[in-house]
Parts: structure tokens; sequence; C-alpha cells
């Protein structure tokens, strides 16, 4: 029994490829929550199966900081 490695998600060799891919869409699902900070990540689903993922981060400065 050995393991095949998807985009972004190590996967056993016996897992049928619809099991490899809410693997794959889990494993991104995780990457995105750890680089937001603040924010938020849209998960669209159509009939039962996820078909977008959408992370969106809020980026806010200090009063008084000169962007110029």
């Amino acid at each position: 029994m050995g393991t095949h490695r998807t985009e972004s998600a190590v996967v056993p060799e016996n897992t049928t490829k619809q099991d490899a891919i809410v693997e794959e869409v889990l494993a991104e699902i995780k990457q995105q929550l750890a680089l937001i900070q603040f924010g938020s990540l849209e998960i669209q689903v159509h009939n039962g199966q996820v078909v977008q993922i959408e992370r969106r981060e809020k980026k806010r400065w200090e009063r008084g900081v000169n962007t110029n």
C-alpha cells in the first residue's frame, strides 16, 4: 500500500478518485485558512460538490500613515 501526491495533498493509492478530490479540497481549505490573518474564506458548493474557494483578506493601516 503506497501513497501518491495530488497538487496539495498526499492520498493513499487505494483511495478512489472522488476521495482523492475530497482530500485535495480539504488540504486546499486548510492551506488557505492558515494564510489568512484577517478576512474570510468563502466556499461555494453546487449539488453537494465544492466548486470554488475564494479568500478575501483585509489590510488596514494605522491612521496618519503617509502612503505618498
